[in-house]
């Protein structure tokens, strides 16, 4: 099985063809240029380099959130336009699960954040186990303070904190828990091998979809929506 997975969730873009759970190849820029200029001509290069007709893919997966609003616009939408033609089916990857499924360590506790700003951190915790990823908690959005009061429960094992809201996580709460680790920057952020890992597991646990089916996960709404709701709240 190849499946041709992307990653816009963020900053960074990357685009990954995992085959029969071996990685033939893997693009990734963080240059700040809008995922709508890089993600295409990554895709494209990446085929050609590999030797990969776009025919070749069996399964197209995305991180599909949580994550930059736009960004998962952006992945959502390219993974429906390039699946659609030959109706391939789809993997919508939590961007969480994305980064524990593409962390080397072997055991240890994941502690995926995301910076959802003003405090605040898109979460959920998965444990390794012998290479394998267990799900603990499913993904939601939460103060950092609350992050660090539900880490208590894990004091007796190591917790490995990845993604762009880590390092906040740490500097706030990092020294109330000796047992939190904050992930070196190489391997802390989320990367398409991950999304192709998490899509690989979906797969064989039949929890793909359809083109029409994929949708972007937001787990809160816009700011804008938010403002506007809190506007109408204020004003009856």
């Amino acid at each position: 099985m190849k499946i041709l997975a992307i990653d816009t969730s963020a900053s960074p873009v990357s685009a990954a063809i995992l085959h029969d759970g071996v990685l033939d190849g893997e693009f990734f820029l963080n240059t700040k240029t809008t995922h709508s200029q890089t993600l295409m001509p990554i895709i494209e290069a990446l085929l050609k380099t590999t030797e990969t007709a776009l025919s070749d893919i069996d399964v197209f997966a995305v991180n599909a959130g949580p994550g930059s609003f736009t960004g998962v616009r952006i992945g959502t939408a390219t993974v429906k336009g390039l699946s659609l033609p030959d109706n391939k089916p789809c993997a919508a990857v939590s961007t969480l699960a994305a980064m524990a499924y593409g962390m080397p360590y072997q055991s240890g506790i994941i502690c995926a954040v995301m910076d959802a700003r003003c405090m605040q951190v898109y979460h959920a915790l998965f444990r390794l186990k012998d290479g394998s990823v267990e799900r603990l908690t499913e993904d939601k959005a939460l103060s950092v303070e609350e992050l660090s009061s539900e880490l208590c429960a894990y004091s007796e094992e190591t917790v490995y904190l990845a993604g762009d809201g880590a390092e906040l996580c740490y500097r706030t709460f990092g020294s109330q828990h000796p047992n939190v680790v904050l992930t070196p920057q190489n391997i802390r952020f989320q990367r398409s091998y991950g999304t192709a890992k998490a899509a690989e597991k979906m797969a064989a646990e039949n929890r793909l979809c359809c083109s029409d089916e994929l949708m972007p996960i937001y787990l809160r709404l816009p700011q804008a929506e938010r403002e506007l709701k809190a506007r109408l709240n204020q004003n009856p």
